[in-house]
């Protein structure tokens, strides 16, 4: 139900309007009433109405001034401005502030219904439009995600791509491509922290500007990771490039400056057949953000001193900082299970150089199990439970290739972060099964929206949309919609509701949208439903 709230200085004229106009059967909840704009401005910001009624000549502060102020902090607030004075440069200014209608006392209680009538249309029209958006962006991203990953996954050929992609509206004609990675890193011991304030405003100032050249084309990857696409012609794939890193590293140092970030970026194919490759490395370089932590733009230049060195026993010049447990630490608390592959190869290429050494091979296998069964204990699994999923012998004290280090190392990190993953999961589960029990109860509601159900369970409205989606395979939107279909069919088979009855109760206000929905979802209108025309239940 919207609001409204009446600003007027003599009180019979607001008195009257309080009492006698029928608010409720408007579609309106009164929200409050004053007698000047100065004692109603703050009184507004409390009550945060959808309309603002208010004379245009009060004392201490007039009804121009008071709509001026308070369309600069609402800027969605309709006014109606009433006064007892036909005035053409009253009437100019209200039009020049935005003001939405210009009143003439006295009036009437049927023409102040109407006016509230247009009104609400208007404010519900934009509303509508606003969630259509909004539905329509949720779609389109889990739709980019799924073609990106067939993409990636070499899954598509070429001619596929292109017909997926203009599918999604997607214009993907380049002379060359690459792939970025980045993401804000959680704080140790902190999973909450990239939902935090900061981390949210780096988030949507970048999708904001990715989303503003053609260039770019972004992914949201996993909780917290986003890839970019970048396409641009020979000449310009550089600049293209340098503009993604440096836009990145902006908005982190700017806006969160405390948080771990990293960036890494991969080599330029002139190929979409290629992009699989492109991934692989992208994914590789990625993976090294845990063995240079303070190395942000991950590169094979800024890399490529990994893969320079060869295997032999030279502990001397070994940086200590590649031996330091607080890497596989890192692994353990963020890294995706299927990075752990990469992840191995590419610290085991850091350290090529002492491979030759025994005693450090054995030291690399003992460090990466104490540190992964201490993570595990903090999980719960005691360290002979953990030792019993390992799929790899116990090689301490034996002679190692560098094959057996790889594929104990893999197996050490692989367990742990899979134990990880399940006790996410039963967390996740939780918080899923009680939003999941919130939209089955309430899926009728027409104010039903991802903010609310969030607020319900007490976390944040992105964190709710990332883990909904990855979990449960379908957008917070989809499975509304679904649940909202599944009843329209059954009314549709089972009633004879009309069409817009059956919007209403099934959680749409605009039986237009309806329609359009159950056409999008079902392959039919609602008519050709119920004559037998369209998919059953």
């Amino acid at each position: 139900m919207l609001r409204v709230f009446l600003v007027e200085d003599e009180s019979t004229i607001r008195e009257t309007l309080r009492d006698t106009v029928p608010w409720a059967q408007c579609g309106y909840e009164f929200a409050g009433e004053a007698g000047d704009g100065e004692m109603a401005l703050p009184l507004i910001r409390q009550a945060r109405p959808d309309v603002l009624i208010t004379d245009i000549r009060m004392p201490f502060m007039d009804g121009l001034d008071l709509s001026r102020l308070v369309l600069r902090e609402f800027p969605n607030v309709k006014i109606v401005i009433i006064s007892g004075y036909d005035d053409f440069e009253y009437a100019r200014r209200a039009i020049d502030i935005g003001v939405e209608r210009f009143l003439l006392k006295p009036i009437t209680k049927n023409s102040l219904m109407g006016v509230l009538g247009e009104l609400k249309e208007k404010i519900e029209g934009s509303n509508y439009l606003a969630q259509f958006h909004h539905d329509a962006q949720e779609y389109e991203q889990f739709a980019r995600r799924r073609f990106f990953e067939q993409v990636v996954g070499g899954q598509l050929t070429v001619q596929q791509i292109y017909e997926e992609a203009a599918k999604l509206d997607l214009d993907l004609r380049a002379q060359c491509y690459t792939i970025a990675l980045f993401s804000i890193l959680p704080k140790w011991g902190d999973p909450w922290s990239p939902y935090s304030e900061p981390a949210a405003r780096v988030r949507d100032a970048l999708l904001e500007h990715f989303m503003k050249y053609p260039e770019y084309l972004l992914v949201r990857w996993n909780l917290n990771t986003y890839v970019v696409l970048i396409m641009a012609d020979r000449g310009q794939m550089e600049r293209c490039v340098r503009r993604c890193v440096d836009t990145v590293r902006d908005q982190y140092e700017t806006c969160a400056p405390d948080h771990s970030w990293s960036l890494a970026i991969g080599t330029p194919t002139q190929r979409l057949s290629a992009l699989p490759v492109c991934f692989e490395e992208v994914s590789r370089l990625w993976a090294c953000r845990y063995i240079l932590p303070r190395q942000h733009i991950l590169s094979p230049e800024t890399v490529g001193i990994l893969t320079a060195q060869d295997g032999g026993d030279n502990l001397a010049g070994l940086d200590p900082a590649k031996v330091n447990p607080s890497i596989w630490q890192g692994v353990l608390q963020t890294a995706a299970a299927e990075e752990i592959s990469s992840f191995v190869d590419e610290y085991l290429l850091s350290v090529a150089q002492a491979l030759g050494s025994q005693p450090f091979c054995q030291y690399l296998m003992l460090s990466a199990r104490f540190t992964a069964t201490e993570f595990a204990a903090g999980l719960g699994v005691g360290q002979e439970e953990f030792l019993a999923l390992l799929d790899c012998p116990d090689m301490t004290g034996r002679n190692v290739t560098q094959a057996d280090l790889k594929h104990y190392l893999t197996q050490v990190l692989f367990q742990a972060a899979a134990l990880r993953d399940k006790a996410s999961s039963s967390q996740y589960g939780t918080l899923l099964g009680q939003a999941v029990d919130y939209i089955d109860s309430h899926f009728t509601d027409d104010n039903l929206s991802l903010n609310l159900v969030a607020r319900e369970i007490n976390i944040s409205a992105n964190y709710l949309s990332a883990v909904f989606s990855q979990e449960m395979g379908v957008t917070f939107t989809e499975y509304v919609t679904g649940k909202r279909m599944d009843r329209a069919r059954e009314l549709l088979r089972s009633t004879d509701k009309r069409s817009g009855e059956i919007a209403f109760a099934v959680g749409y206000r605009d039986p237009h949208y309806f329609s359009f929905l159950f056409k999008k979802t079902q392959g039919c209108t609602p008519r050709d439903y119920r004559a037998g025309g369209g998919r059953k239940p």
